[in-house]
């Protein structure tokens, strides 16, 4: 990695420390994300045996 000047690396460490970017985010839920993956596969698999019945396949 390359070193800074020492004036552009003043400058990188106070925007780093102004937590500019900081924002509060609530905890991860993962039975939360695993209930949302098996609604949107079990519409993807909805409709693809809708598509299925509907060329004659089932």
């Amino acid at each position: 990695m390359p070193e800074l000047y020492p004036d552009d690396q003043k400058k990188v460490d106070e925007y780093v420390q102004s937590n500019v970017n900081a924002t509060e985010r609530s905890e991860f839920k993962p039975f939360r994300l695993l209930a949302i993956i098996f609604v949107v596969l079990g519409l993807l698999t909805l409709v693809s045996f809708l598509v299925a019945m509907d060329q004659g396949l089932v």
